[in-house]
């Protein structure tokens, strides 16, 4: 992947002109939208990597723009608000978001959640110049897994998760058995510590059972260790 785009959508000129400076200074190829129909038409035009998403904007919010990309896209969504409480980072996240910061943000940090979602990407998104032949799978209790192309298939029926959603499965199946706190998962899986408790894994283990259509199999995949943490058995 020689250029990496990525759009900013926020009806805050200010805001979405500073996110430019630091990303373009990181050479990243910037496109701007002010509102999420803008938003939604540079995603058809344009080969977007990466979306920067506001919320709070007039017409049609981020939720739904979110919604609307993960319709046809698996491409990093990072969701960028004032609203700062656990209930609006569930909603977030759960409308199909790989992150969530809250403004005001430090830029630097920003940048490098940025790296580190694209890192992802790029090693998994199976249309990257990363992927190889299939060699790292793995398969188990109905789950096959292949980290070199992002394929996943459940009981025959492939399913297409994100690059966040990838990676804690994969986490789980390559540990056959193993209980994963939350923190734990957080910690392997977003390469940050946990400073504070917080809802990020367990929304996003909610949307992947919810695509491996766990509520309707009576031996599920994923198993909860209440008070524990996840897991996935042999």
């Amino acid at each position: 992947m020689d250029q990496i785009n990525i759009l900013v959508v926020d009806d805050e000129k200010e805001i979405a002109d500073l996110v430019e400076i630091y990303l373009v200074s990181d050479g990243y190829k910037v496109f701007k939208a002010n509102n999420a129909l803008d938003g939604l038409e540079l995603i058809e035009k344009e080969d977007i990597h990466l979306v920067l998403l506001d919320i709070m904007m007039p017409g049609m919010d981020g939720m739904e723009m979110c919604r609307r990309i993960r319709e046809t896209s698996n491409i990093p969504i990072i969701m960028v608000s004032a609203k700062s409480t656990d209930l609006d980072k569930i909603l977030g996240l759960g409308t199909g978001a790989d992150d969530y910061m809250v403004k005001p943000f430090n830029p630097l940090e920003l940048t490098a959640r940025v790296k580190s979602q694209l890192r992802r990407y790029t090693q998994l998104n199976p249309n990257s110049n990363q992927v190889q032949a299939a060699k790292n799978e793995i398969n188990i209790r109905g789950l096959s897994i292949n980290k070199d192309n992002h394929k996943v298939v459940v009981y025959g029926e492939e399913i297409k998760l994100t690059p966040i959603e990838f990676e804690i499965l994969y986490l789980l199946a390559s540990n056959p058995g193993r209980v994963f706190s939350t923190d734990e998962i957080f910690e392997k899986v977003w390469n940050e510590k946990v400073y504070e408790a917080n809802n990020t894994v367990m929304v996003h283990i909610r949307r992947l059972r919810g695509k491996m259509k766990e509520d309707s199999r009576q031996n599920k995949i994923i198993t909860t260790v209440w008070g524990v943490g996840y897991k996935i058995e042999k």
